[in-house]
């Protein structure tokens, strides 16, 4: 059975993981892959997290199995972090899901059953899994305008322009912060004028939100969130705790689905249920246990508040950091948009063939678009690392 399958390429990450391992430059820079690090080059767990996991370790009772919707608590304290005000709408249900990319998985499964003919459109660009895990539940894909690259900034006008003839009934999968390669977001202004174009063409909106807390802020960033729920009859959000709380693999996520009342909304969760029953039948406990302890204990909630504002912080400060050596090191060039970007990523808008030879001639490691997350900048490397993209130019 097996001979008739063949080798697929390798992941254009994991290849350049392979390549950055090998290379022994003491003066190699990996910006490649997406998680978070300290000025050590290190992903840390949280303080936080330790005594939350201390916790557990001390008194969960059981390793009994979770039901297919994960631990209520869990879904109950995030539903609060991304709707606020909002969440005790009985039109919200949240599922407790292995990571974002589990949520969107079954999100994608979940709109095959009431829709299988429907369309989601995506930026261009967008997260590069976006694509094969929504379109491999077997939805269609198409795309509207999101980034100019010659110019570094959001296509805006284009964007608006598409959506308004996209037909009424499709769903739009939109990034609610630190969009995902470009770290370009909407601004307030720009996201009112993305709600009334959903709500004048009957769009479905489909946010994904892995960032919160990582561009402004908590509440500032489940923004578009918030203004969009009361305005639509349907909505979803998939979210993920792997980033604002350091445990990727541990695999955090939730889906919450918005139906037009109630009843609606206890027939999504039911179907929902059933995605996950024959697809991973329940999500893990562990990392979820963890996020419910801290969401739900004040002194804890307060200290992950610190933890979280230093990461933030942290990432615009390497972006500052980056310009600064950039505007020294090529005066000639603008890359002000790096320091304009929210989150761990952005391009830095140079070619392919300027991507290689830097890689070959300079150690430094990113993708072939030339997206690069900023959390593997230091003080350390940073003037290296200013200097290899003057190189190339």
């Amino acid at each position: 059975m097996f001979e008739t399958l063949s080798a697929l390429a390798p992941d254009a990450i994991l290849t350049l993981i392979g390549e950055y391992q090998k290379d022994s430059r003491e003066t190699k820079i990996d910006l490649g892959v997406g998680v978070y690090r300290d000025e050590s080059g290190v992903t840390p767990i949280l303080n936080v997290v330790k005594k939350a996991e201390q916790y557990l370790v001390n008194t969960q009772p059981t390793k009994s199995y979770l039901g297919s919707g994960g631990d209520p608590d869990f879904n109950q304290a995030i539903q609060a972090l991304t709707f606020g005000e909002l969440a005790s709408d009985e039109r919200i249900t949240t599922l407790q899901t292995p990571g974002g990319s589990g949520s969107l998985r079954v999100a994608a499964g979940l709109i095959m059953r009431a829709k299988p003919d429907v369309t989601v459109w995506a930026s261009d660009p967008t997260w590069a899994n976006h694509i094969p895990l929504l379109g491999g539940a077997g939805l269609t894909i198409k795309s509207y305008p999101y980034y100019d690259t010659d110019a570094k900034n959001i296509r805006f006008d284009e964007m608006i322009e598409i959506l308004d003839s996209i037909p009424g009934g499709d769903i739009v999968l939109l990034h609610g912060c630190c969009h995902n390669p470009t770290g370009m977001d909407l601004s307030g202004e720009q996201w009112q004028a993305v709600a009334d174009v959903v709500v004048d063409r009957a769009l479905i909106p489909f946010i994904d939100l892995a960032y919160q807390g990582f561009a402004e802020g908590l509440d500032e960033d489940a923004y578009p969130v918030r203004l969009i729920l009361p305005r639509v009859a349907e909505m979803i959000v998939s979210s993920s705790c792997c980033k604002n709380f350091g445990i990727y693999r541990d695999r955090v996520g939730s889906l919450s689905l918005i139906g037009k009342d109630a009843a609606t909304s206890a027939v999504l969760r039911s179907q929902a249920n059933n995605i996950v029953r024959t697809m991973y039948s329940m999500p893990p406990d562990h990392g979820a246990a963890v996020v419910s302890y801290i969401l739900n204990d004040p002194g804890l909630r307060k200290e992950w508040l610190v933890e979280l504002a230093e990461m933030r912080d942290r990432l615009k400060g390497v972006r500052a950091l980056l310009g600064a050596a950039l505007r020294e090191q090529a005066p000639d060039h603008d890359f002000s948009h790096i320091e304009r970007a929210n989150g761990m990523f952005c391009f830095v808008g140079i070619s392919p063939d300027q991507v290689e030879r830097i890689k070959s001639e300079h150690g430094v490691y990113m993708v072939n678009s030339s997206r690069i997350n900023v959390a593997g900048i230091t003080k350390n490397n940073v003037s290296h690392l200013a200097s290899s993209i003057a190189a190339v130019l």
